[in-house]
């Protein structure tokens, strides 16, 4: 995520709760994008630092945990860039001016100015972030779906470009007797089927075959990967995106909450300041008197009900506001009630990351360490396959 400041409501409803759930189901890896940032904002880097550890604390009111995930920034991890570096020496020109999002982004820009050549390999740098760390799934809206795409590309492209190595099939074979002699055979006869009748089904058989072996060291576990498509050893992984639905959370004004719309709600903000702004909403135009019908559906209090009122309460709402049996103010007390209800925790959090900001240095200094460990096992193989492997 890029550091934008204190997130919103929006933040935690469309990202972060996914997050929450996310880090006990998977090894969770989240950083922050603080050299993305500079893509667009290089002009503005006074606020990065500030930004950053905001949304860090905002990160563990939500929710997150250190204690299951690693918590990191993308600039104390320098392999990222020199990962970047050595992709973009074989990243043709043209897969990055066709990503949807270049011109797209220069258009909404359009007052900064974007010809710059951070801009246009942002994404060979989105692909790094992922590579460098083997990462299998990504989680992604449907928006960033051609992202995942283009890394797997790259992936396919290096792998092709420097997953060559001496004698490849004999250490190949030699790899598949660590299997033991059952599992050699099943995985000889399921890579035949692959490579000669194109049964996916096989090829993903032999790759569970492989993750089920323990013992399996990581270079004998890369190749049989690479010896069942049939081409060599594979050094980087090419991920999925696992998708996410995208949240619906309203802002004040009904659009979408945002900051540019000047329509949102804090994941920290005070109780009063949070009762005011809800009490303070615009309702539906047509209801001018309290004994005036109105229609929820023309009304943006009713998007917060859609998103924190159970049934019964959506239904009172209908009625009641349809026949003007309750008042505009009196359907804002559930909406309110449950906002401050969702933000208690998040304030009880947060609290002893406000009081003693040390937690959040230690947090981030234990999570780099950790992402630069296994950042530099994978920049070992690519500086070896890459010939930069230097006694």
């Amino acid at each position: 995520m890029r550091p934008t400041g204190r997130l919103h409501l929006g933040h935690y409803h469309g990202v972060l709760k996914n997050w929450v759930k996310l880090q006990s189901e998977y090894p969770c890896l989240f950083f922050v994008a603080d050299w993305h940032a500079l893509t667009t904002t290089y002009d503005e880097p006074g606020t990065i630092e500030e930004n950053t550890r905001e949304m860090v604390i905002d990160w563990l009111a939500a929710g997150v945990d250190p204690a299951q995930a690693v918590l990191f920034i993308q600039s104390r991890v320098p392999q990222h860039a020199e990962f970047h570096l050595l992709l973009s020496m074989m990243t043709p020109l043209g897969w990055l001016e066709r990503v949807p999002t270049y011109k797209d982004q220069q258009e909404k820009l359009e007052h900064k100015d974007l010809s710059t050549y951070g801009f246009l390999g942002y994404p060979l740098l989105q692909a790094a972030d992922i590579l460098i760390y083997r990462a299998n799934r990504v989680p992604v809206g449907e928006d960033q779906v051609p992202h995942i795409e283009f890394s797997r590309e790259i992936a396919r492209r290096f792998n092709h470009l420097y997953g060559r190595e001496p004698d490849f099939e004999a250490r190949s074979r030699a790899a598949m007797k660590l299997l033991g002699a059952k599992r050699a055979g099943e995985y000889e006869a399921l890579r035949t089927r692959f490579q000669q009748e194109g049964d996916h089904q096989a090829l993903e058989r032999a790759r569970a075959l492989i993750e089920e072996a323990q013992n399996l060291p990581m270079e004998d576990r890369e190749r049989l990967f690479g010896f069942i498509e049939g081409t060599s050893k594979m050094i980087l992984v090419e991920p999925d995106a696992l998708l996410t639905e995208a949240a619906k959370m309203p802002g004040l004004d009904g659009h979408k909450m945002s900051k540019s719309y000047n329509n949102t709600i804090s994941l920290r903000e005070s109780a009063d300041s949070v009762t005011k702004k809800i009490r303070t909403m615009q309702t539906d135009p047509a209801r001018v008197r309290r004994t005036d019908p109105g229609d929820p559906d023309k009304c943006p209090v009713w998007q917060f009900h859609l998103v924190y009122s159970d049934e019964g309460t959506k239904q009172w709402v209908q009625q009641g506001c349809r026949s003007a049996g309750i008042g505009c103010i009196e359907c804002k007390h559930p909406v309110i009630d449950a906002v401050l209800k969702e933000q208690e925790p998040m304030h009880e959090r947060a609290q002893a990351y406000i009081d003693d900001p040390a937690l959040v240095r230690n947090i981030i200094a234990d999570g780099c360490e950790k992402a630069r460990h296994l950042a530099d096992e994978t920049m070992r193989d690519v500086r070896g396959a890459m010939g930069l492997k230097y006694a």
